[in-house]
């Protein structure tokens, strides 16, 4: 039994297949699983089932995950002994994004982090806020900067980066455009233009307009703040944005404060509780720092 054996098996557990865990690791599929398939043959047993669309644990191959987890933590144990010895960062360190605007420039923290530690292997992703949160608490993020449209998750530690109005963006001859303010049951039976599923703000609309009857209908989804006003500006529904989104105003889009118990526009940077590796909590004091005060 080998280390690599163990890192490569809660690789493929963490991330549910094979080809994402290679990602991760920066190996080749198929070394992965020929090592996984030399470790079940030595202990015996199927560690993973495969038969599925995600591979899966099996009950032998959970216990033995767990056990793998403590024995590659108590060896990075191990390594920061002699790093911190050294004086010397090592490591990894891995970041995730959704689309910032002004407020963190979370590439160009990451870029500066890795030149100035170049033993850390930095990585950064850029996906939706549910993705990110399940990234960071299945292990295989160490911070993020995600959407927060409603309540912040209780199990994780954070920081708001920014908190904006939200609006409903129309078209100056729409119905709603003379409203001074609106409201979720304004926004029954009318077609929408939302972010893209997944997106904090989007599951915060359905929530706030669930049960309207009759239910608003969504056109047309984007992760792009721009693209959904523009799509707004050709008549194709309200969109539902942070007011902040300078589009709005080259677009030629009338704006109406919309107000919606629990729903806001936050961006928040989040990390797991617990211990971490050092390399893991520089980046993240690095990005904290960055934090527009």
């Amino acid at each position: 039994m080998q280390l690599h054996q163990l890192e490569y098996l809660v690789a493929v557990a963490d991330e549910g297949g094979f080809t994402r865990a290679a990602e991760r690791l920066r190996v080749a599929q198929p070394g992965v699983s020929a090592q996984i398939r030399k470790l079940e043959r030595e202990l015996g047993h199927a560690l993973l089932d495969r038969s599925g669309h995600r591979v899966r644990t099996t009950p032998v191959g959970v216990e033995v995950v767990s056990a793998a987890r403590a024995a590659l933590e108590a060896v990075a144990g191990v390594r920061r002994v002699v790093d911190d010895l050294d004086g010397l960062l090592r490591g990894t360190a891995r970041a995730g994004m959704v689309s910032s605007g002004p407020f963190l420039d979370v590439p160009g923290v990451v870029a500066d982090f890795s030149t100035a530690h170049p033993h850390v292997v930095c990585s950064l992703v850029e996906e939706g806020s549910g993705a990110l949160l399940e990234g960071l608490r299945s292990g295989r993020l160490d911070v993020a900067l995600v959407g927060a449209a409603g309540t912040l998750p209780e199990d994780l530690e954070v920081r708001t980066v920014s908190e904006q109005p939200l609006v409903l963006a129309v078209p100056a001859d729409h119905p709603l455009a003379g409203l001074s303010s609106a409201g979720p049951s304004d926004l029954a039976g009318r077609d929408l233009v939302l972010p893209a599923e997944g997106n904090a703000l989007r599951e915060a609309v359905d929530l706030a307009c669930a049960g309207l009857s009759p239910a608003p209908h969504v056109t047309c989804s984007a992760s792009d703040p721009a693209v959904l006003a523009r799509l707004a500006s050709r008549g194709l529904g309200v969109a539902v944005l942070p007011g902040s989104v300078s589009a709005l105003r080259s677009e030629g889009l009338a704006t109406v404060p919309f107000e919606a118990e629990g729903v806001r526009s936050r961006l928040v940077l989040a990390w797991p509780r617990g211990d971490v590796g050092p390399a893991a909590v520089a980046l993240r004091e690095a990005l904290l720092a960055a934090v527009p005060a």
